[in-house]
């Protein structure tokens, strides 16, 4: 076992008092440990990042003016390969957010076995307010701002809130062309005319749902007609309607940034589709009703709750309000320690995040293979192994929840610091 391990007061690891992500994600940590029985140096090693550079981004506007914005990349862990995790473009961005999802990404790639450890990259501004020229300039400048840290061995960016695979795209090629030579395994989510893979930008959505019938299913509740409530219009969110939706569950709720909607006879969610491409936002739409407040969507009477926008929206300040017989974490950190505690006191199930939203990272991973291999495979190919990746997960964490009486959560967070450590223990100390 690793001895007690003491660190320099600037390299000490964040307080959990303090109130944010990373604050939740170390309590989680601390849960893990404790539950494991590892001893304080381990813990330290693992609450803190590998590596983390911040770096200064001057943009020039298409106005002639000049900006400077900061970017971040934080690699959690690499004790069990190359670092893998998302690139946020957000006005929300700061250091603390991105180290609390690079320690997700890492507990994330283990529990779903896939040989990567964890990182995050952001950069602070909000994409919206900017051209498609300057948006192409800030992530070139990133990218090669980076470059030290990037790479197909090393650490493979994917997309995340604000990117997609145009900026993946840009991303690759930057990278190529400093290194003079294709290299298309520097980032997943791209183009498939870029070595993409087929079924990567619904891969997340479709986790959700698979979890979520699994979850379902466990705890006795017919998926047919079931009531579903989807926050977040986005990549997950949006995803995920589609496939409750198409499946036959009720879809009584969706809420975006400007808003949310309800119809308790259930949304016609091709209507709605139609009339977002069209408006741009779920707000008005003339088949339900558009609530006083967005937050209101979480209150709703459904069977099952997914939050798949952004952290911290179940609070102990709501969540006694919140009556969802399953909670779905669609999204990363969607729920604070205390209201997580309150949920499962109150017999309501949580699927935790690093389960729940795992499906990203799997086809990731299926994508990094392929381009690896130089085999493509059919779409079909990579939603079966996705399904069989997430079903054997579920399996996996309801076995050891059951067989050890933990919650999902803890079960899930201890197989997946477990596997970690024991990869790190195995390697040894260096020197």
């Amino acid at each position: 076992m690793i001895q007690s391990v003491t660190t320099a007061p600037e390299m000490s690891v964040p307080a959990q008092g303090s109130d944010g992500p990373l604050s939740d994600v170390l309590s989680q940590l601390r849960g893990a440990v404790d539950l494991l029985g590892y001893d304080e140096g381990l813990y330290s090693l693992l609450a803190r990042a590998r590596r983390e550079m911040t770096v200064s981004i001057p943009l020039r506007r298409d106005t002639g003016s000049v900006e400077v914005l900061v970017g971040y990349r934080v690699q959690h862990n690499l004790s069990r390969g190359p670092a893998k995790g998302g690139l946020r473009f957000s006005s929300s961005v700061s250091l603390d957010e991105v180290r609390a999802l690079a320690m997700l990404m890492t507990w994330k790639c283990a529990l779903v076995d896939v040989p990567f450890g964890g990182a995050k990259g952001g950069v602070t501004f909000d994409p919206r307010m900017y051209s498609p020229a300057e948006i192409q300039r800030v992530t070139r400048r990133y990218t090669s701002e980076m470059m030290p840290l990037l790479g197909p061995s090393s650490d493979i960016p994917a997309p995340d809130i604000g990117t997609d695979e145009r900026v993946m795209a840009w991303m690759m090629d930057t990278y190529s062309t400093a290194a003079a030579h294709t290299v298309p395994g520097v980032v997943t989510g791209k183009p498939v005319a870029l070595g993409g893979s087929l079924g990567r930008s619904s891969a997340t959505s479709l986790g959700v749902f698979l979890t979520a019938r699994h979850a379902l299913d466990h705890a006795g509740i017919k998926a047919a007609g079931a009531r579903v409530a989807v926050q977040g219009y986005g990549k997950v969110g949006r995803g995920a309607v589609r496939y409750f939706y198409d499946a036959g569950f009720t879809v009584v709720g969706v809420s975006d940034e400007h808003g949310a909607i309800y119809n308790a006879e259930g949304i016609d969610v091709d209507e709605l589709d139609t009339y977002f491409a069209r408006a741009g936002t779920v707000v008005a739409f003339a088949g339900a009703e558009t609530l006083h407040d967005r937050e209101d969507l979480l209150e709703l009477d459904v069977d099952v709750l997914v939050p798949a926008a952004v952290e911290r929206v179940i609070t102990s300040a709501n969540v006694a309000s919140v009556s969802a017989r399953l909670v779905v974490e669609g999204a990363n950190g969607p729920t604070t320690p205390e209201a997580d505690a309150a949920l499962r006191a109150n017999g309501q199930l949580v699927v935790p995040d690093i389960l729940a939203n795992a499906g990203g990272v799997v086809v990731s991973y299926f994508e990094w293979v392929q381009g690896n291999q130089a085999y493509w495979w059919t779409q079909q190919e990579v939603e079966d192994r996705l399904a069989a990746r997430m079903e054997l997960t579920w399996n996996r964490v309801l076995a050891h929840a059951s067989a050890a009486d933990l919650d999902l959560r803890s079960a899930a967070m201890s197989l997946a610091v477990k596997t970690v450590a024991e990869a790190h223990l195995a390697r040894g100390l260096y020197p």
